[in-house]
């Protein structure tokens, strides 16, 4: 019987506690974020629309495995290899990486299980289209126009918002310094092998012994 009455009263206190945080949201005071003149308010751990590394891809397939909807496409000319001094993926042409936002349920699998970290969640937040076909990025592309980021179509005004123009900017900014290397990622390249190790000096024949005294 005591611990009938000790559930109920515990039963009550957790459905009184759960109203009053109901209450205190019903009485607060409403703030509308007057979106697009000033930007989202997003979280700093924000899982928005990919970034990539086109460069630092090796195609190994982790992230397409790792992907719960099957929607990352990757295709290559050939192996590639990462080169540990540089950070930079030689070898095959990277033909095609490619993401189906109709489909993507950002998860961010496809970050954690990439082993040369080139796929990141960004901070973009809208790609809307007009058709279906505009919901799949083909990052291979952007790589040849020096983008890491897909810019969608209401950031391709002329006009934009000050803090939609900073972030443009700053995307900007980001790719420039890999610009060379992210149009090489699209092209063979030959990887580049080790010299051959030295061989060892032969060493001398060995002296015959002395013949043993008499």
């Amino acid at each position: 019987m005591r611990k009938h009455i000790k559930d109920s009263l515990e039963a009550v206190r957790t459905i009184l506690i759960g109203m009053g945080i109901t209450l205190r949201y019903c009485f607060a005071r409403t703030v509308t974020v007057q979106y697009p003149d000033v930007p989202p308010t997003v979280k700093p751990r924000f899982r928005g629309f990919h970034w990539y590394e086109i460069e630092r891809c090796s195609a190994c397939g982790n992230c397409a495995r790792a992907c719960p909807v099957d929607c990352i496409y990757i295709e290559k000319s050939g192996p590639r290899k990462i080169e540990k001094e540089t950070g930079i993926s030689r070898g095959g042409a990277m033909t095609r990486y490619a993401i189906d936002y109709s489909k993507c349920m950002f998860c961010g699998l496809c970050t954690e299980n990439c082993p040369t970290d080139c796929i990141h969640m960004g901070d973009l937040h809208d790609i809307s289209g007009f058709t279906r076909r505009d919901t799949v990025v083909e990052f291979t592309e952007l790589a040849r126009q020096g983008l890491q980021s897909p810019l969608p179509l209401w950031m391709k005004k002329k006009r934009l918002p000050a803090w939609a123009q900073a972030l443009k900017e700053a995307w900007q900014r980001r790719a420039e310094p890999r610009r060379e290397e992210m149009l090489k990622a699209l092209t063979e390249q030959p990887v580049a092998k080790p010299p051959p190790a030295a061989k060892p000096a032969a060493e001398p024949p060995a002296k015959p012994a002395p013949p043993p005294a008499e």
